[in-house]
C-alpha cells in the first residue's frame, strides 16, 4: 500500500461526497486486494466499513444534506434497473457498487458514493463504532435476526474473532441464551463478559457433543476463518437446526446429506445488508450497548493495521482515523 494525494472530487447526478472520520479494516479487503469480487484493476483504494458526514451533494440527491453523520458498508449501492432490483434484492444487485471494488474505498480522507448506499448513523455512536458496525455488525446481526430464532431459544456462536465478538454480543441483547464456541480455554472470561451464558474450548471438547450437552442449539452463527470449524457445529443442533454461515472462506465445507436430511437441518449463506439494514443495525447497536472491540490508527499507518488485521493481531477490528 503507498499513500498518494488526489483531486477531491465532486459529486455527480446522485452521489454524495463524504468526508471521512472512520473507516474499518476487514478481512474480506484481503480478498479484494487478491483480485477477488471483480476489483478493477490497479491501483486501488480498499475500505467498505466507513463512517463520516456528507460535505457536497449532487443532483436528484434525497432526503439527505450537507452535515448528516452517515455509514457505508458492504453495499455501496445498487443499479435500479437488473432482475434482482426489479425483484426488491438490492443486495443481490447484478452491478453491485462496493466500495474498494466498483469505486474507491475507504482508505481515505474523502469519498464519493450513491446516494442509496447511505445509512444514517444514531446520537448514540460514534464515527469510531459506527464504522465496522457496517460491515461486520450488520452481517452478524442480519443472520440473527433472519433465522427462526425467538427470545428464549439456544444459539452457538462459533469463533471468537472480529465477527463472532459482535455476534455474541447481538444475541445476547436479543434475548438469546448464548453458547461461544471458540479455540482455548483463556477466551473463556471473554466470551462470559461479551454475554455469553456458556463457553465451550474447541480444543479440549467434542463440540457436538458439548452443544447437544448444553441443550442442542436451535441454530449456530458460524463465524470463523475456517470451513471445517463452522460445519462442526451442525451435529450439535436439535432437530430443524440451522448453520448460519457468514465466515469468509473459499474451502469447501464437510456436509453429508445424512447430516441434513433426517434431522431436517439446513446451512445457509448470508450476506452483509442493504443501507437499511445497516441503519438498523447502528440504531440497535445504540439501544443495547453492543459496540466491537477496536484498534485506531491513523490513516498513514493503514498498512500497519491491515497487517495487524490479516494476522489476526487485532482485537477485534482495526479502524483507520483520518
Amino acid at each position: 500500500m503507498v499513500l498518494f494525494e488526489r483531486q477531491v472530487p465532486a459529486p455527480g447526478r446522485g452521489q454524495v461526497r463524504l468526508s471521512i472520520e472512520a473507516s474499518g479494516v476487514c478481512h474480506t479487503d484481503s480478498k479484494v486486494l487478491a483480485g477477488a469480487f471483480g476489483a478493477d484493476p490497479f491501483p486501488l483504494v480498499p475500505g467498505h466499513e466507513i463512517a463520516g458526514r456528507i460535505e457536497a451533494v449532487g443532483e436528484d440527491v434525497r432526503p439527505w444534506q450537507v452535515g448528516d453523520r452517515v455509514a457505508v458498508g458492504w453495499y455501496g449501492g445498487h443499479c435500479g434497473w437488473c432482475d434482482p432490483c426489479r425483484r426488491g434484492t438490492f443486495l443481490h444487485c447484478e452491478n453491485t457498487q462496493i466500495p474498494g471494488v466498483a469505486y474507491p474505498g475507504g482508505y481515505a480522507e474523502a469519498i464519493l458514493v450513491p446516494a442509496n448506499a447511505l445509512a444514517r448513523i444514531p446520537d448514540g455512536l460514534t464515527a469510531v463504532e459506527a464504522a465496522p458496525l457496517a460491515c461486520a455488525g450488520v452481517t452478524t446481526f442480519n443472520a440473527l435476526r433472519r433465522s427462526g430464532l425467538r427470545a428464549g431459544d439456544t444459539v452457538a456462536v462459533v469463533g471468537l474473532g472480529g465477527l463472532g465478538h459482535l455476534g455474541v454480543q447481538f444475541a445476547a441483547a436479543m434475548g438469546l441464551r448464548v453458547v461461544a464456541v471458540a479455540r482455548g480455554e483463556a477466551k473463556r472470561r471473554l466470551a462470559l463478559d461479551l454475554g455469553a451464558h456458556e463457553y465451550v474450548d474447541s480444543t479440549a471438547e467434542d463440540v457436538p457433543a458439548a452443544l447437544r450437552r448444553l441443550g442442542a442449539p436451535r441454530a449456530a452463527l458460524a463465524t470463523a476463518a475456517s470451513s471445517e470449524a463452522m460445519v462442526t457445529a451442525l451435529d450439535g443442533l436439535g432437530d430443524e437446526g440451522e448453520l448460519l454461515v457468514i465466515g469468509v472462506e473459499p474451502e469447501p465445507m464437510p456436509v453429508s446429506p445424512l447430516q441434513l436430511i433426517t434431522p431436517a437441518k439446513s446451512v445457509s449463506g448470508h450476506p452483509s445488508g442493504t443501507a437499511t439494514d445497516v441503519e438498523e443495525t447502528l440504531a440497535f447497536a445504540a439501544l443495547s450497548g453492543v459496540r466491537a472491540m477496536v484498534e485506531e490508527f491513523p490513516l498513514e499507518q493503514a498498512p500497519a493495521a491491515y497487517e495487524r488485521m490479516v494476522s489476526n493481531q487485532a482485537r477485534f477490528r482495526a479502524v483507520l482515523v483520518p
